[in-house]
């Protein structure tokens, strides 16, 4: 029986979202895999993309008041992972969204959805981190809007890179923010299904190895 990272990798491949191959990546690497979460497109499929999400949050137990998801990719993850967390889960939980511009009538204000009032507990769900970057783009805006706790992040795949540093874009959060970055899955995970025959791809296995020693954080 797989679990749920397993199901996740296989619901990946089925859906051409994790490719192999020879690919450029936006740092100019020269990378054996791709993520392309762009190939999310359907009910169904982002249906589904929330009860991983709601399952890797209650593996962790986390706990939050609200579900936060950066604008523009984050809004249908968080709007998904908390239908699944209500209905496979028995966890009601609030979401909200940023907007790119305050609004300066109606309502009001930077965020949509569940209100944030000081001392809640929030939990930011992103598709994939690679430099932090939206990460430190929300940061302003949740502290501008209340003094709230940030109990974790959760992204669909971490593949444990090297940033600037030396040190992972999860790693560098965990260090400067003390906010706790899980993943869905890690190359480490889609390197052992490989191995245990859960996907295709025994072809790339060395070059995903030679990758990961090279770029691995």
């Amino acid at each position: 029986m797989l679990n749920y990272k397993q199901r996740f990798i296989k619901f990946m491949v089925e859906n051409e979202v994790l490719l192999f191959g020879d690919f450029t990546l936006k740092s100019g690497r020269k990378a054996p895999y791709f993520i392309n979460t762009g190939k999310y497109r359907t009910g169904s499929q982002i249906a589904r993309l929330g009860e991983y999400y709601a399952e890797c949050y209650s593996a962790h137990g986390i706990e939050a008041d609200v579900l936060v998801g950066p604008a523009y990719k984050g809004i249908p993850l968080a709007v998904s992972t908390a239908i699944a967390l209500a209905e496979r889960h028995g966890v009601d939980v609030g979401f909200c969204f940023d907007r790119k511009e305050a609004k300066d009538h109606g309502e009001g204000g930077l965020f949509v959805g569940h209100p944030l009032s000081d001392g809640d507990s929030v939990c930011l769900i992103e598709d994939v981190m690679t430099s932090g970057k939206a990460f430190r783009e929300i940061l302003p805006k949740l502290e501008q809007e209340a003094k709230v706790n940030i109990a974790a992040m959760i992204i669909s795949v971490d593949r444990q890179e090297k940033g600037t540093g030396e040190k992972s874009a999860v790693e560098e959060v965990y260090e400067a923010y003390g906010v706790p970055v899980y993943s869905i899955v890690t190359a480490e995970d889609i390197i052992g299904a490989i191995e245990e025959g859960v996907i295709g791809g025994r072809e790339y296995l060395s070059a995903m190895k030679e990758y990961r020693a090279r770029y691995g954080a």
